[in-house]
């Protein structure tokens, strides 16, 4: 691990961590908005802001170490040609354990929205008890589709917890839990894309003390680009992680709201995407094609009759509803436990993401953003409640 310390820090209550690859173009705001935070709100305190980054071609280390903050900066990098975001937190949890920090926090490198309130809403819950403090963003309804349809969820159904942000960028944690990630076990999807939801779930399973702050609006880049393989690298992990530990849900479960402990009110101003929803159908067809002959074995009859009458019709009639998604998932998330072509699964499962991603767009094509998260609560509230298909699946009648 590169570590480019110029103040020499050695000890730091407070530490902010900022993972990257390629930010320079966005790293100035985030480190300006930090840097305000940690002054305003806790200024007796000392911190330290760390940018993890993947040895960026782009100069974002430079951006980094020349943009002027009270604060003490470290830059650390994994080695060149080592990619991938959980890499970064990794470096960012051993440093947080070197420098003995009781509060830290993690905000994404390319966030547009970020202000100094979010220091003071993400750290103070950690100084008054709290291990893990998750966000609630506002967002526009076509963003986060990983986090609306599957991570948030199967969080939200199998576990019973209200986190509306499985896998945010923008979380904050005590040292005892820094710990105890450090003691999982790391795939190599962990350390990657699948780091965020692997933090979340051994938050939960450790018994951790967690809350939830609601941030207001996020603003960032869209990661369309990635979503193929993001899918993969987060919902491995999600199974992966679920099926280890099936003590947690494979048994009556009472529902968590979590507490919400800070609300930053202001003006809404949302990034509006534009995305097609013939885009995501036409990648379902493509996809569908190519594993058509060996899905259906890992598929039930009934579920399957529907698939084929969308799939192989004239008209292609693609609509993939809530109700259809819970079996689908689960029947998959079944298929994945006993199946010993685990990453297999997971790409059948992607052909329907695609699916009820295009179906989601058409649905709330004529629905402002409050209207499309009442859809995403309703999946989720379903989710909880036909978690007993599920358990039928695995044996399991409670």
């Amino acid at each position: 691990m590169l570590e480019i310390n110029p103040h020499k820090i050695k000890k730091a209550e407070i530490v902010v961590g900022i993972p990257s690859f390629n930010e320079s173009d966005t790293i100035f705001n985030v480190v300006k908005q930090v840097d305000a935070g940690l002054k305003k709100y806790f200024n007796g305190r000392k911190a330290v802001i760390i940018n993890a980054d993947n040895n960026s071609p782009d100069n974002t280390k430079e951006v980094f170490l020349h943009t002027k903050t009270k604060t003490p900066k470290i830059y650390i990098s994994t080695p060149p040609r080592i990619l991938g975001k959980g890499n970064n937190l990794h470096n960012v949890f051993l440093k947080i354990k070197d420098l003995g920090a009781v509060s830290s926090m993690l905000v994404d490198g390319d966030v547009k929205s970020i202000t100094p309130e979010w220091i003071q809403c993400l750290i103070a819950p950690i100084f008054k008890g709290y291990d893990y403090v998750s966000p609630i963003y506002e967002r526009d309804k076509q963003d986060g589709s990983i986090t609306n349809h599957i991570c948030f969820p199967l969080v939200y159904g199998l576990l019973g917890y209200n986190i509306r942000q499985p896998i945010a960028g923008e979380v904050a944690f005590s040292e005892s839990l820094v710990e105890y990630w450090l003691k999982q076990k790391w795939s190599e999807q962990v350390r990657r894309f699948g780091i965020d939801i692997f933090m979340c779930l051994n938050a939960i399973k450790g018994g951790f003390k967690l809350c939830r702050v609601d941030l207001g609006v996020k603003v960032h880049k869209f990661s369309g680009p990635d979503l193929a393989n993001m899918f993969l690298e987060v919902v491995g992990p999600l199974f992966e992680l679920l099926w280890e530990n099936k003590n947690l849900w494979q048994k009556k479960i009472s529902f968590s709201g979590l507490p919400l402990v800070c609300r930053i009110r202001g003006k809404k101003r949302y990034s509006k995407l534009k995305l097609d929803h013939k885009q995501f159908a036409e990648e379902a067809f493509s996809e569908f094609s190519v594993y058509y002959s060996s899905i259906k074995k890992y598929i039930s009859p009934e579920v399957w009759r529907k698939i084929e009458e969308m799939f192989l019709s004239k008209e292609k009639s693609l609509y993939i509803d809530s109700n259809l998604w819970i079996q689908i998932v689960y029947e998959m998330f079944y298929q994945y436990n006993i199946s010993l072509n685990k990453e297999d699964i997971i790409k059948f499962l992607r052909v329907f993401y695609w699916g009820r991603i295009a179906s989601f767009i058409k649905e709330t094509s004529r629905k402002n953003s409050r209207q499309a998260e009442e859809i995403v609560q309703k999946q989720a509230q379903r989710f909880y409640r036909r978690r007993s298909y599920l358990l039928q699946l695995t044996g399991n009648f409670l």
